[in-house]
């Protein structure tokens, strides 16, 4: 199963932020649109940064109301795991267990075509379990 299945079911749209927006900003982006992250982008709409709902609780606790008017520059995560649409869900998986995080933006070369989150992951996975349940009863009631 491929990062692609998701993104078929899904679709592709991705919320994202200018890097020079405050955290106020993305946490008010954050709750209007109930999502748990944001994909920073720059010029060219290129991927420079992530910001979750985690890093705001972390500056929030750090700083205090006055973390709200930090630059997203200054906080966003840098360094962004990405993904291709043809990764396999497994491998994802195993990306965001290692490293402890929840979105993975996907890339096809450098144009950002979707995100997907663990809960995403998670949805797919029961779908599969459920048909495998479904194909195991069938065969057992045809034996």
């Amino acid at each position: 199963m491929t990062v692609k299945r998701i993104l078929s079911e899904k679709g592709g749209n991705v919320v994202t932020i200018s890097p020079t927006a405050s955290l106020a900003d993305a946490a008010k982006l954050l709750a209007e649109r109930r999502i748990g992250a944001l994909v920073v982008t720059g010029a060219g709409d290129r991927v420079v940064g992530i910001v979750s709902e985690r890093d705001i609780v972390r500056i929030l606790a750090s700083r205090g109301a006055a973390g709200l008017g930090v630059s997203l520059t200054d906080v966003m995560t840098r360094k962004v795991v990405t993904c291709e649409p043809s990764a396999t869900v497994s491998a994802v998986m195993e990306q965001m267990t290692a490293g402890k995080f929840r979105h993975v933006p996907v890339l096809d070369g450098e144009k950002l075509t979707g995100i997907i989150s663990i809960g995403d992951v998670v949805k797919l996975r029961l779908h599969e379990m459920e048909r495998e349940q479904i194909a195991l009863r069938d065969y057992i009631q045809t034996a």
